[in-house]
């Protein structure tokens, strides 16, 4: 039985995550135009800047810079990725919302990889976090679960593991506001049938908790992936504008950027699941955005054009014929 949704909430990860994978800096100046030009589109979210370590991710060094020029539009979410009390630090002191968030690795692995801590370490990091959250008079709204369905150190991982860590996620969360939780294909691992096992087994638990879902298209299977989760009834995902991120234009060829969001506003408003977003206009910033980059975007709707345009032209021709 499917459980799609009536609509579904995306947020916009291109100009975080998609620019910070690119091997050149991206001026400031084309950020900051290329994010506002997304907030014209009718997306609600877009995350803009990571305040992370200038020395470990470079293009993401002017996150001050680029958070202070842009002009927001009213009813569009603003918000940068905080990692750590640093990065909260200098979040805080932008005009950008400030959304902190909780994470955890499902790979112990990944997360001493990713962060030299292992899941002890992990734990008690993300309890100060979140003392230094409330404190400053800030609630986490989500809790995300990295590689949530794979690990290029572990292989596969078990639901079970994943429902281990989404339990000590909602421990954190305790007396708080019930999160939403991500779940994470962090390089690109998953297929349609393991998000509906991982899904189906987290609804086992928690029936009412709110799900989302953060799917990178490393292996051809993103929006497949997407499929899957709204077939479950899950409404919220982390997409990228062009399927900007770790391409193989960009000099990485071991990864891919997250499913591109026009791809999956295609998909969704096809179906009859509302979006809110103007897809004629979205993609107009994938060109920009090919533009800023200077290679392709692995976007296949931009490149072919939209149903909807395409239908309309047709009628256009039909009348004219008449």
């Amino acid at each position: 039985m499917s459980d799609f949704p009536k609509s579904v909430n995306i947020c916009e990860e291109g100009p975080r995550e998609g620019f910070q994978s690119e091997p050149n800096m991206v001026p400031t100046a084309d950020k900051i135009r290329f994010i506002e030009a997304l907030a014209e589109t009718g997306v609600r979210e877009i995350n803009c800047v990571s305040f992370v370590n200038p020395k470990r991710v470079p293009q993401m060094a002017d996150a001050e810079a680029v958070a202070a020029g842009i002009r927001k539009r009213p009813g569009v979410h603003y918000t940068g990725t905080i990692l750590n009390a640093a990065g909260f630090d200098r979040a805080r002191k932008t005009p950008l919302d400030c959304l902190p968030l909780l994470f955890l690795s499902a790979s112990e692995t990944f997360g001493i990889r990713n962060s030299n801590k292992n899941r002890t370490e992990a734990l008690a990091e993300q309890q100060e976090l979140l003392s230094l959250y409330q404190a400053a008079g800030f609630t986490p709204r989500d809790g995300y679960v990295f590689t949530a369905f794979g690990c290029a150190y572990e292989s596969d991982i078990a639901p079970s593991t994943v429902v281990r860590a989404v339990s000590e996620l909602l421990e954190l969360f305790k007396g708080l506001p019930v999160p939403r939780i991500v779940l994470c294909d962090t390089v690109g691992w998953a297929h349609p049938l393991s998000v509906e096992r991982l899904v189906g087994s987290l609804r086992e638990r928690w029936p009412e908790l709110r799900l989302g879902l953060h799917l990178h298209d490393t292996r051809g299977l993103g929006i497949a992936n997407a499929m899957a989760g709204l077939r479950l009834g899950v409404d919220h995902f982390d997409s990228s504008c062009g399927g900007l991120g770790g391409c193989p234009f960009a000099g990485n060829t071991a990864a891919a950027g997250n499913i591109a969001t026009e791809e999956l506003v295609q998909m969704c408003e096809e179906m009859g699941i509302s979006t809110g977003i103007d897809l004629e206009r979205l993609i107009e910033c994938v060109a920009m955005a090919e533009e800023i980059v200077g290679h392709p975007l692995p976007s296949k709707v931009a490149h072919a054009g939209s149903l909807a345009a395409r239908r309309k032209r047709n009628a256009q021709i039909a009348l004219s014929a008449n």
